[in-house]
């Protein structure tokens, strides 16, 4: 979408509802900039939208499942109907599956790719080429280190963020010097509703690794989107375990995610 000389610039935030992505949307509120908030649960947007006009940030909410076809030209049309154009675009939304991929629900699991990988790419190229016409303007994607190695009992899942990782990079690189940034924050586990939504919190890998919080994961991850990083791992630990899921052999580092990640017997 390029914008008309009366447009005024907003940041989009999809999955604001709650974990990383209303984190992001309290940070990058003090820019000052229009936030258009993205989420499924109108009572949770609410009280973030409720929370940010308070503060004297400018604020709306836009209830709607990216799972929609028609959620981009949703999103687009919002925008135009306030007099805004997408100046910077979040995409945090995104769930995962715990559990063996032949035994999970086939449609779950095909909207997890849809709303993770899908709906990520179809916003970034709707929104990307009226930023790069305008030269300014960014996309600031919600990977995880666990886009680094396949994840067996969260297949699906650590395929979108592999994915999400490898787009993020290109966009970067295809953009550079066009006054455009695209951003990866890539966080190891962050404390937010995601473990109790999939279970993975019964896993041995969820309870040997230290836990992120979400305010902090949202401050570095806007901190460097705003200095034009490509890529945002905030823990040093996170970085460490990204370094090795990159040096280790495919085959020790499946055994290993395989060993961490199983699901719990029954009776345990």
């Amino acid at each position: 979408m390029s914008s008309s000389p009366d447009l005024k610039p907003a940041i989009v935030v999809t999955g604001a509802s709650s974990g990383i992505g209303r984190e992001l949307a309290r940070v990058a509120s003090r820019d000052g900039v229009f936030m258009l908030l993205i989420g499924r649960s109108q009572q949770a947007l609410g009280e973030i939208v409720a929370q940010l006009k308070a503060g004297g940030a400018q604020a709306d909410a836009l209830v709607l499942d990216l799972l929609d076809p028609l959620a981009g030209d949703k999103i687009e049309a919002a925008l135009k109907e306030r007099g805004l154009y997408c100046d910077a675009l979040v995409n945090s939304a995104g769930f995962g599956l715990f559990g063996a991929a032949a035994k999970i629900d086939r449609i779950e699991q095909v909207n997890l790719l849809d709303t993770n990988a899908r709906a990520l790419t179809e916003l970034s190229l709707r929104f990307l080429p009226g930023m790069v016409t305008r030269g300014r303007g960014g996309i600031l994607n919600v990977g995880s280190v666990t886009g680094y190695t396949p994840g067996p009992n969260m297949a699906v899942y650590y395929a979108t963020k592999a994915y999400v990782n490898s787009f993020s990079a290109a966009l970067a690189a295809e953009v550079r010097g066009s006054g455009v940034t695209v951003t990866c924050l890539a966080p190891g586990p962050v404390r937010t509703a995601f473990f109790a939504r999939c279970n993975v919190g019964e896993s041995r890998m969820s309870k040997i690794i230290a836990k992120s919080n979400a305010p902090e994961t949202a401050e570095a991850g806007w901190r460097g989107f705003r200095a034009g990083k490509r890529l945002v791992i905030p823990r040093l630990m996170h970085r460490m375990i990204a370094v090795i899921c990159t040096l280790l052999p495919n085959g020790i580092l499946l055994r290993l995610v395989a060993g961490l990640q199983r699901p719990p017997q029954a009776g345990q």
